[in-house]
């Protein structure tokens, strides 16, 4: 019964958070009203409300899954048996990757982060501020051992790459020049030029 339950309840959620994106995208989080939402999903008010206590919370989630995505892929950079230079490449890499084929989701975020509650905010800044911590612990790994250059501060090689990473809304278009892995390649390239002894 449980299987049924969760199979009957997906798709509701699934249903909800793509047109919340959608909507968010081209509207703008504050001229999207939870009825256009409903409406545009086809459920009820009451079935967004079962599962999102409000449009706040939409917003929290369309952005906190893609961070659990790119977290749950850090992590597994991390725990791999390879040279250190290799894991923080494909950490590198892989976070542009993520954030390109979510680029509705950050866009979105970083657009309306400020629409959220206090409380909401202060999450979400410990949930980057802990993926942001495992980017850095690679490098600083890096650095101990020597295979890394270590005059410049850990934080701002974190802050360098992640700049770069918030700024893809702004120029990448998927019609461009290059994939999204051309630009992660790139990107993950200058880093580890940049921490070359």
């Amino acid at each position: 019964m449980a299987g049924t339950t969760e199979g009957a309840t997906r798709p509701v959620v699934q249903r909800l958070l793509a047109t919340a994106t959608r909507l968010f995208a081209e509207q703008g989080y504050d001229r999207t009203s939870v009825q256009e939402i409903v409406d545009a999903a086809g459920v009820t008010k009451g079935a967004l409300y079962h599962y999102f206590g409000s449009k706040d919370d939409l917003l929290h989630e369309v952005y906190g899954r893609v961070l659990r995505l790119q977290q749950d892929r850090l992590d597994h950079f991390v725990g791999q048996d390879a040279p250190v230079e290799q894991r923080l490449r494909d950490a590198a890499a892989d976070v542009v990757v993520t954030t390109i084929e979510n680029l509705d989701d950050t866009k979105i975020f970083f657009r309306s982060m400020h629409h959220l509650a206090p409380e909401k905010q202060k999450q979400v800044r410990a949930e980057r501020r802990r993926y942001h911590q495992g980017f850095r612990a690679l490098i600083e790994e890096g650095q101990r051992s020597g295979v890394f250059r270590d005059d410049t501060p850990a934080d701002l090689v974190v802050d360098y790459h992640f700049g770069s990473v918030h700024h893809l809304g702004n120029w990448y278009r998927a019609d461009g020049a290059l994939t999204p892995q051309q630009v992660a390649d790139h990107l993950a390239d200058l880093l580890m030029r940049a921490l070359r002894p």
